[in-house]
């Protein structure tokens, strides 16, 4: 949950690297929370459009831009460029393409976008 709220707490932060842990908990919890606020619409009938509701609306539109800025983070970690993120206008192609390098490794040591999240420095003697 922490990874979560660290994400929404860094919401315009588009400078560093996310770890794949960070990132796939957030996608985690997104899912379902969408998955819940799905059901509450349906219960409730606040469908607004054919397949999605008032509620699952309003919550994708407050985490778009913090999935955005951990998706660009992530690519930094691979020591991609953010622009990559324009695949996802590719149909299926692109988006799997992104999916699959969201899997990886992020590059061991500092790049050029920042500092390794997993490095931990040696405390001082």
């Amino acid at each position: 949950m922490n990874d979560y709220l660290s994400v929404l707490k860094q919401y315009a932060v588009i400078k560093g690297r996310c770890r794949r842990k960070t990132f796939w908990i957030f996608v985690l919890i997104n899912v379902l929370i969408s998955v819940m606020l799905g059901l509450v619409d349906a219960l409730l009938g606040l469908n607004i459009f054919r397949d999605e509701g008032l509620l699952s609306f309003i919550y994708s539109l407050t985490v778009l831009v913090p999935t955005i800025t951990v998706s660009v983070r992530r690519l930094h970690d691979l020591d991609r460029s953010g622009w990559w993120l324009l695949l996802v206008l590719l149909p299926l192609i692109g988006s799997l393409l992104l999916l699959i390098c969201f899997c990886f490794k992020g590059s061991q040591g500092p790049n050029r976008f920042g500092a390794d999240p997993l490095h931990f420095p040696a405390p001082p003697q």
